[in-house]
């Protein structure tokens, strides 16, 4: 580790809030402690009496770990940067994301599959308003698929591709979305873990370079109540031992395998049990409302942005389907683990999927069942659907339904 004079060793909380220290290279294999008890924090800084959270034995410490050779260059001078696992004496912490993403993994690979992601995030730019607030950034050459100084005049994306590619965060597209000044940032599919560790990076590099700039880059749900809101939609697909993609059957005639139809199904089935995880905010339910495009519905589409689960339209190594219900502010893994075992259930089940979506998906729409209308109304939904929450785990489901309540 010459190459750095420190390491910042970061990890997501149960907040989507990206925690960590900087340490010494020369200290840094050894790992760090944090108070287990930062997981009883809500968002004004207030203690929450959460359980799993250690405040009834004196706020003890937790273990924050990590391989060296997981380091990879950060956006700041003389500094690495790397994602670090949680553990709280000697078994993994139940309460982190990460580590509910890798049960999640772990409860697909005893089926003999492993899960590919590949997430595409939406945010918006604001400025300084001269008044101590924030105000949309000022674009008017912008266009939805805009490129260059158009949309973006001081060249803030062009800058955070550059650090992407420096850090090795595998960047598949940036562009401008429909309204301005938001952009869509999507990163390469590849192995769930790896896929949310990058996401989780790249969210915070990208708020940092462009603060750096003097501006606000925000994943927030709905930031702007005249404009479209903020998601994070998650394409999944699974590989066997082989490496070939599951979701792909060349005989079936729209190409998705039985197993494909059992996971959007899942999918379905949990779409109100599953909401609160994937839009854990008060304001992420301005954006989950009809003709938002946004996973309102608990519908399925091929190639339909319209839906809750859509079916892009490649077909073999690339089958997959993508889930549009979680919000632009939400943990990548969180979002992901949530995801991933909704879509078991389905697999394990051997269920099966309505009809697809037939009307436009705005005005018209083939069911009657949608997300919950509020961050209240989706916790009481999460916790009636008690087979998501033991898949999802049970420790998890406990704490969170207590922070968010």
């Amino acid at each position: 580790m010459a190459e750095y004079s420190r390491i910042r060793a970061l990890w997501p909380d149960h907040l989507g809030l990206a925690r960590g220290k900087y340490l010494p290279a020369r200290l840094a294999e050894a790992g760090t402690n944090h108070s287990l008890s930062v997981f009883s924090l809500g968002y004004d800084r207030e203690i929450y009496p959460a359980p799993h959270t250690g405040i009834e034995a004196g706020f003890p410490d937790m273990e924050a770990r990590f391989s060296m050779g997981d380091v990879r260059p950060g956006w700041e001078e003389s500094t690495g940067v790397v994602v670090a696992g949680l553990s709280y004496e000697g078994e993994a912490l139940r309460i982190s994301p990460r580590e509910t993403l890798q049960r999640a993994i772990h409860d697909w690979a005893a089926l003999g599959f492993a899960p590919k992601v590949g997430i595409e995030l939406e945010g918006y730019i604001l400025e300084p308003d001269g008044a101590g607030g924030w105000k949309p950034w000022d674009t008017p050459g912008a266009f939805v698929y805009g490129t260059g100084s158009g949309v973006d005049p001081v060249g803030l994306m062009d800058e955070i591709m550059t650090v992407a590619e420096r850090m090795g965060l595998p960047i598949e597209a940036i562009n401008s979305e429909f309204d301005p000044p938001q952009f869509e940032m999507t990163l390469e599919y590849g192995d769930a873990l790896q896929a949310c560790d990058e996401v989780f990076l790249f969210k915070v590099m990208a708020r940092e370079v462009a603060q750096s700039m003097g501006l606000l880059l925000t994943f927030m749900g709905r930031p702007l109540g005249d404009r479209g809101g903020n998601g994070t939609h998650v394409n999944l697909s699974f590989e066997d031992v082989d490496g070939s993609n599951v979701f792909h059957d060349p005989d079936a005639e729209d190409g998705l395998s039985d197993m494909a139809r059992s996971c959007i199904a899942g999918l379905l089935e949990h779409h109100r049990g599953m909401t609160a995880l994937c839009a854990p905010t008060v304001n992420a339910y301005k954006r989950l409302r009809p003709a938002q495009m946004s996973g309102y519905w608990a519908n399925w589409g091929y190639d339909n942005r319209c839906v809750g689960v859509r079916v892009p339209p490649t077909r073999g190594q690339g089958t997959r389907l993508e889930s549009r219900l979680a919000d632009g502010a939400v943990s990548p893994h969180m979002a992901t683990a949530a995801v991933l075992q909704a879509a078991r259930l389905g697999f394990a089940a051997g269920a099966q999927p309505p009809d697809p979506e037939t009307g436009d998906g705005i005005e018209e729409v083939c069911t009657d069942i949608h997300v919950p209308t509020s961050l209240n109304e989706a916790l009481d939904a999460m916790e009636a659907d008690t087979e998501f929450t033991s898949a999802i785990g049970p420790e998890l489901a406990e704490h969170f339904l207590v922070i968010k309540r």
